[in-house]
């Protein structure tokens, strides 16, 4: 679709400093690269301010990414940062070379891992959106006529075909994904009505959790120590012990900088962990940087609606530490918050799946409500969630539902329908409902 150089696997890699600069996110970076098959060849750093307009590192640092791209035979130039569609082609016709910022990277290895037709799906959409902002002097090489009523070039119009064929495209897109999501919406309303609840994980990326995967639910999810080895999501069933069980979700790793377009795009598969009833958040115990890792997770949960689902902080790889040991932390109430394991030797295994199970038992809820004649919705919404174990309607109209909920989804209720306001009859104010058998 455009005329723009070939990228190649010999990389030059560009990580400026803003007054934030942080060691650790180059060799991030250098691992992201790395993990597509590319040969990292130089890295080009520098300070400034704040982004050049047209070239984003100014332009005599963009003249010194030249001389180091033809001194190491680069063929691709990788920017640590995000670029404007602008500043992206500037520097393609300055260096002569494909340029390829952070968020396009990451598309990149996403397209790379996805195996699943929905995985395919998201990538897919979410570089369309992202290839959309990035269409304009596309063509420029058909142009032949500038401006002007009646004057318009080939190049403009090509544009707009392009616009037009992608904007179809992601409509195509976004109906199967809808498709999809509704397939998923069935299967936890069936997870539901048979009592089984969900735990989801979640993490930064390589903090282990196929690994840990594997060992609860005996899997055989690919592992490997990389950014993104796996991304996909993963279901299985996990046993917990007298005859509990739950569906483990496995979920794509998050990463600092996540693309908007990917979060956008994997919101079905993100469904999954914002209606779960635990999350189970693996750490890298070993990772000097965690505490920064564990605030960017939470703050792509916050992105996806699923910050105020229950929680345990699951502290992995602790064989890498010195003298560590499988330790259960709770809180004052006594419910346990953090636990300490090794997914590569087992040792905690049991005791993570002794503590899911008691959080599990923790979460639900029995609660029974009165609903007058015109809240019709929020009846229909409790059985589309299959959490109504009984139902009484009295002579006044009103009717009388007992559910069986997650805490956490029930106060999701209250918020979106405001419930709380719907209080119980006694069985004094509505004589029916004595002997009814509604508690309990």
């Amino acid at each position: 679709m455009f005329e723009r150089p070939q990228g190649g696997e010999r990389a030059v890699l560009v990580s400026i400093d803003f007054n934030d600069h942080d060691e650790d996110s180059v060799d991030e970076f250098r691992e992201l690269v790395e993990s597509t098959g590319a040969e990292v060849v130089a890295i080009v750093s520098g300070t400034r301010r704040s982004p050049d307009s047209k070239y984003f590192v100014g332009t005599g640092k963009a003249e010194e990414i030249k001389q180091v791209l033809t001194a190491h035979e680069g063929e691709l130039v990788l920017f640590n940062h995000s670029l404007s569609p602008a500043q992206e082609r500037n520097l393609e016709g300055l260096l002569e070379c494909r340029v390829l910022d952070r968020t396009g990277l990451i598309l990149d290895i996403f397209a790379l891992r996805a195996r699943s037709h929905e995985g395919k799906l998201q990538v897919e959409l979410a570089q369309l959106r992202h290839l959309s902002t990035r269409l304009i002097r596309g063509w420029t090489h058909l142009e032949r006529q500038k401006g002007g009523i009646g004057l318009r070039g080939p190049g403009e119009t090509q544009l707009e075909s392009d616009r037009r064929l992608i904007g179809d495209r992601i409509k195509q897109l976004n109906k199967r994904l809808d498709k999809v999501r509704r397939q998923r919406d069935q299967g936890r309303r069936s997870r539901r009505r048979a009592d089984i609840p969900t735990v989801s994980m979640v993490g930064y990326t390589n903090a282990g959790k196929s690994t840990l995967f594997n060992r609860l639910t005996t899997a055989e999810v690919y592992v490997a120590d990389q950014l993104f080895a796996t991304l996909d999501p993963t279901l299985r069933k996990v046993e917990l012990g007298a005859g509990q069980v739950a569906i483990l979700a496995d979920t794509v790793g998050f990463i600092r900088d996540l693309p908007h377009d990917l979060v956008e795009s994997f919101r079905s598969t993100l469904q999954e962990t914002r209606e779960a009833d635990l999350l189970l958040h693996i750490i890298d115990a070993a990772d000097p940087r965690r505490n920064e890792k564990i605030g960017e997770v939470n703050a792509v949960l916050a992105e996806i609606e699923a910050d105020e689902v229950p929680q345990i902080q699951v502290f992995n790889k602790i064989d890498s530490l010195d003298d560590a040991l499988v330790r259960i932390e709770r809180d004052a109430e006594g419910v346990a918050q953090r636990i300490w394991l090794s997914a590569h030797s087992g040792e905690g295994i049991s005791q993570l799946q002794d503590i899911i199970g008691e959080r599990l038992s923790q979460s639900i809820e029995w609660i029974d409500l009165d609903l007058p004649p015109g809240e019709g919705r929020i009846r229909a919404q409790l059985f589309k969630l299959g959490v109504v174990e009984k139902e009484l309607v009295s002579e006044t109209g009103h009717t009388h539902i007992q559910i069986r909920i997650d805490k956490n989804e029930w106060h999701r209720l209250e918020r979106e329908f405001a419930i709380q306001r719907f209080a119980l009859k006694s069985d004094d104010e509505d004589p029916q409902l004595a002997g009814a058998g509604m508690a309990p």
